[in-house]
């Protein structure tokens, strides 16, 4: 009888019931709150408020698009968009050119980096948000815009003209030989055509001699999965499973194989991730992992193994919607937060480790669900003291570097370019008025003991010995510009050498830092040691 009522109570007419009376309640208290409440609201902001709200209570990724954001969605996820190829962003009050795409209007049009936007056609950017600017900088194919711009050294306004045009983001920013025999593709998003660009810098590599590969996907979010498919094609041949998604509903209960001939199977390949590698790129490298097609480097991936579709709302509205999650080849879920069972304070505890399970890779190798991906050689990234991001956010290595390359010419190769002692003493000389302020983790530690110690009522005790650190500790971030020499250095022959290669220069300044790209391509050359690995050995 208990199972009958069961059912009973969890039938298609029961549900659709519970459905109809709380969308009845819901909406005769909006109707009540907005004829009653003391002070007037806006309608629409309280009810946005309230399905943002309801979808939160889900998980992160199931979202309510406004019509006014759709077109912002669609470009996230197409890379598409109707401009004039230029990247913008806010440094206090000013927007500046941070970076130039190549081949498209801004390149043609003589617009570069560093330039201040002071109007967009007669719009002054100084009374509107960045979000107006860059809708603004947006707009219908084949359109005109004009842009106002101040110029370091250039001593009044000067008024650039263009044309919008299809501007595609590229999936592959860039690729390049690191050396005689290895190959390295970055691959930043899987938005359309992320396979295609990926196979064409594969071939393209191949021409050039590459015999080894590094597949670059840190720091990439993913995006669409059947890219992740494309791309895993590539790798291993055809026929073979590369992910499967299992939802509530059969219909969205999905086995995805590779369709094409690979390209190469053979290739020695590294697949690099760190924390911000997400979704598709999990795809990409938990499948290859799978399959002992590739040797995973760096640290331990997000963990995100939730798919989602877009479905169209009233008022040209979207939702964004989780429908399933998604498998690996061996049957691992690397979800690592379980969003169906809350605490009672709403937080989202991870899949504890007790609870994981093992499985096995095509030649035995052991490998875990419920955390993201685990690296098959695990790597520290690098830590970046606090004075890089105020130095950055304050535009100060911005703006330096474009003082900095005004008066010198390109240098003729990425590889050989390198600041001098002399050049970073300039630059700690030009910082010697410029105010900044930053928190350090001792910064929040002594202020955690102080607090602590006034709850306590102890604070008068120490109050001297406490005075006498914080006195040390602000006296020792003087030198810091000295101290973190190397890391600052690094950041600013970025942003230098992106003015004389863009793209290509920023990417490629970072190389002989990069200790994570060290190791892979060392891994790689020691061929006992890379099958090692992939035997379990």
């Amino acid at each position: 009888m208990a199972v009958i009522l069961l059912v009973a109570a969890n039938s298609p007419s029961e549900r659709y019931f519970e459905i109809a009376k709380n969308l009845d309640i819901f909406a005769t208290l909006f109707k009540e709150v907005n004829a009653l409440y003391v002070d007037e609201v806006d309608p629409g902001k309280l009810m946005r408020t309230g399905m943002d709200a309801m979808l939160a209570s889900l998980d992160p990724y199931t979202n309510y698009i406004s019509e006014d954001e759709v077109e912002n969605f669609r470009t996230v996820n197409t890379g598409q968009y109707g401009g004039i190829g230029a990247v913008t962003r806010q440094i206090g009050k000013r927007t500046v050119v941070t970076m130039i795409m190549e081949g498209f209007a801004a390149q043609r049009g003589g617009l570069k980096i560093g330039d201040e936007v002071l109007k967009i056609d007669q719009v002054e950017l100084a009374r509107v948000t960045s979000e107006e600017a860059g809708a603004l900088m947006k707009g219908q194919l084949g359109t005109a815009v004009s842009l106002t711009i101040k110029r370091p050294g250039e001593s009044e306004p000067i008024t650039l003209s263009f044309k919008r045009e299809k501007i595609k983001v590229n999936n592959v920013p860039h690729f390049a030989m690191l050396n005689e025999e290895t190959g390295y593709i970055q691959l930043t998003d899987f938005t359309p055509d992320a396979g295609k660009e990926v196979k064409n810098a594969l071939v393209s590599l191949k021409e050039k001699g590459a015999k080894k590969l590094v597949l670059d996907l840190r720091g990439n979010p993913g995006g669409l999965l059947m890219e992740a498919v494309n791309i895993c094609n590539l790798f291993i041949p055809k026929g073979k499973l590369v992910v499967s998604t299992k939802g509530k509903m059969p219909d969205h209960n999905f086995s995805y194989e590779t369709l094409n001939a690979p390209i190469d199977t053979e290739i020695p390949l590294v697949v690099l991730i760190d924390r911000g590698s997400a979704s598709a790129s999990e795809i990409v490298a938990g499948t290859l992992q799978d399959y002992d097609r590739a040797v995973v480097v760096g640290e331990k991936s997000y963990g995100k193994g939730l798919v989602q579709i877009s479905r169209p709302l009233s008022y040209k509205a979207q939702l964004k919607v989780t429908t399933a999650k998604y498998y690996t080849p061996s049957g691992r879920c690397i979800q690592v937060l379980d969003y169906s069972r809350r605490r009672e304070d709403g937080s989202v505890s991870s899949v504890p480790d007790s609870l994981k399970k093992s499985f096995k890779t095509t030649k035995g190798r052991v490998v875990y669900d419920g955390g993201g991906i685990d690296p098959d050689l695990l790597t520290v990234n690098q830590t970046y003291h606090p004075i890089i991001q105020v130095l950055f956010e304050s535009g100060y290595l911005f703006d330096y570097a474009t003082s900095f390359t005004a008066k010198r010419s390109a240098p003729t190769d990425i590889k050989s370019f390198q600041l001098t002692d002399a050049d970073y003493n300039a630059f700690v000389q030009w910082m010697k008025d410029k105010p900044y302020d930053y928190t350090t983790n001792l910064d929040e530690d002594l202020h955690r003991i102080k607090e602590q110690a006034k709850r306590e009522k102890n604070y008068d005790d120490i109050k001297v010995m406490l005075e006498k650190i914080e006195s040390t500790v602000n006296e020792k971030r003087k030198n810091d510009l000295l101290v973190y020499k190397d890391q600052i250095k690094q950041a600013l022959e970025a942003d230098i050498l992106s003015r004389y290669f863009l793209e290509k220069g920023y990417v490629e300044a970072g190389f002989k830092y990069d200790e994570e790209l060290a190791k892979s391509i060392e891994l790689l050359a020691k061929t006992d040691s890379y099958n090692k690995i992939l035997m379990n050995n």
